[in-house]
């Protein structure tokens, strides 16, 4: 066992740029995903399966899609939990439902492990540079732990609480994050089809009550027809969404405001979108407003 060497579950999209951060900071990473190409290029040493992974690295990261595959891959035959021991300390980036996230929690607890869950918002860009946000919950003492790591791939890192409490503010954001760019999508489609200058459109509005991170730091950028390539797709965002509709039913909350991002994600995934950054969304939006693109055609 080494306590130099971190594992990291999970190299796709935003998994692979963390990774990356660290192995470019010196640090050793062991990482473990169905695509082993995404770990070699990462700059990651392979891992022969999750359970030599665990076995081998004290501190673990998880960037999976759902809590159903982190469910799998903990849970699963020859999986995380069966082979974790006391001492180590488990992190799960993911996006995942905090039940499912306290759960997982109580059951490591068993066997001496801290699981934290760490919340992760930025996008790509940011994770390529290591400048995130995370949103922790779980026990002060593992996140004094993970201090060192997290200086590689965040800026800024927020204790909240107990486990679930990182997962729950992750999902509040991101509601957030969708509401904002499905209606700024909206507007930027209706304000292309009432031959508005869309850049003066956008200056007027970051200097207004309409003002939101959609309006500052992406539409500026789609508007050019740079669509900021490489972040959260329609069809991840339709699930946070979803996610954070079954998160007000367990709170009591009237979840009155979901059905405009779930109309907007889930039309984009319907018109072949649903790979794709969400940012797409405007072009779903577009199509069925007559073939519209905020920029023209290169």
């Amino acid at each position: 066992m080494s306590e130099t060497q971190i594992g990291f579950i999970g190299l796709g999209n935003m998994g692979g740029r963390m990774a990356r951060r660290l192995v470019d900071a010196g640090t050793k990473v062991l990482g473990f995903d169905p695509n082993t190409a995404a770990v070699t290029a990462a700059g990651a040493e392979v891992a022969a399966s999750i359970a030599v992974l665990i076995e081998t690295c004290d501190i673990v990261l998880m960037s999976l899609p759902d809590s159903k595959v982190v469910e799998r891959v903990v849970e699963g035959e020859d999986g995380a939990l069966t082979h974790a021991r006391a001492g180590q300390v488990i992190v799960d980036l993911s996006t995942a439902a905090a039940s499912s996230t306290r759960r997982l929690s109580a059951l490591f607890a068993e066997k001496g492990v801290s699981y934290v869950d760490a919340g992760i918002s930025g996008g790509a860009a940011a994770a390529e540079k290591g400048t995130l946000t995370l949103m922790v919950g779980g026990e002060q003492e593992a996140l004094d732990r993970l201090a060192p790591v997290f200086r590689h791939i965040a800026t800024k890192v927020e204790f909240l609480g107990p486990s679930g409490a990182g997962h729950t503010t992750k999902l509040l954001n991101n509601f957030l994050n969708a509401v904002s760019l499905a209606a700024t999508a909206e507007v930027m489609v209706a304000g292309k089809k009432a031959g508005l200058d869309l850049h003066q459109l956008l200056d007027v509005i970051n200097a207004s009550s309409g003002v939101n991170f959609a309006t500052l730091n992406r539409f500026p950028k789609i508007a050019n027809g740079d669509y900021l390539e490489g972040g959260l797709t329609s069809k991840l965002m339709t699930k946070d969404v979803v996610l954070y509709a079954d998160l007000l039913h367990e709170l009591g909350v009237s979840p009155l405001n979901t059905s405009g991002p779930m109309a907007s994600f889930g039309l984009a995934t319907a018109l072949g979108y649903g790979d794709q950054i969400s940012n797409r969304v405007v072009d779903a939006l577009g199509d069925i407003s007559g073939g519209v693109r905020l920029h023209d055609p290169v």
